[in-house]
């Protein structure tokens, strides 16, 4: 049997079961998130541990970027008498608005040790280019 010695710890999960802010479908709890720029690509990192691949969908539309994932129960018998639950089950979704330099075709998505990476190229036409300028009598318009 497993002992419950942070009373504030136990407070807070009780909080949380009475106002319900495990992750249902119409109503899921966010993820954490880090996004920074590598290289070419930006990277984003969303913590989901616990959920299998499969139960993990990714969806661009336009510019908007939705990840979707839903973490059930492990154990799911009858003859089991749960002691201790804290880890929070549910769905949970997150929103991230790309930017129109992004390339959303190309999208690659990684998930390992409870972290999904996605990587997303930054689109050629954004990237810095060389114009090459005409002399003299041979002058041409140059558009970028």
């Amino acid at each position: 049997m497993l002992m419950r010695t942070d009373p504030f710890r136990e407070l807070d999960r009780l909080t949380q079961q009475l106002l319900g802010t495990n992750g249902t479908w119409s109503r899921p709890s966010a993820m954490p998130l880090d996004a920074y720029r590598e290289g070419d690509e930006y990277v984003v990192a969303l913590d989901i541990p616990g959920v299998t691949p499969e139960a993990i969908d990714v969806d661009v539309e336009r510019n908007m970027l939705t990840v979707r994932a839903e973490r059930r129960p492990a154990v799911n018998s009858d003859d089991v008498q749960m002691e201790l639950s804290e880890r929070p089950l549910g769905a949970f979704s997150r929103q991230v608005m790309l930017a129109d330099t992004l390339d959303t075709d190309h999208i690659r998505a990684d998930y390992e040790a409870g972290v999904l990476t996605l990587r997303i190229p930054i689109a050629e036409r954004a990237k810095p280019h060389k114009i090459e300028i005409g002399g003299g009598a041979t002058h041409r318009e140059i558009r970028a």
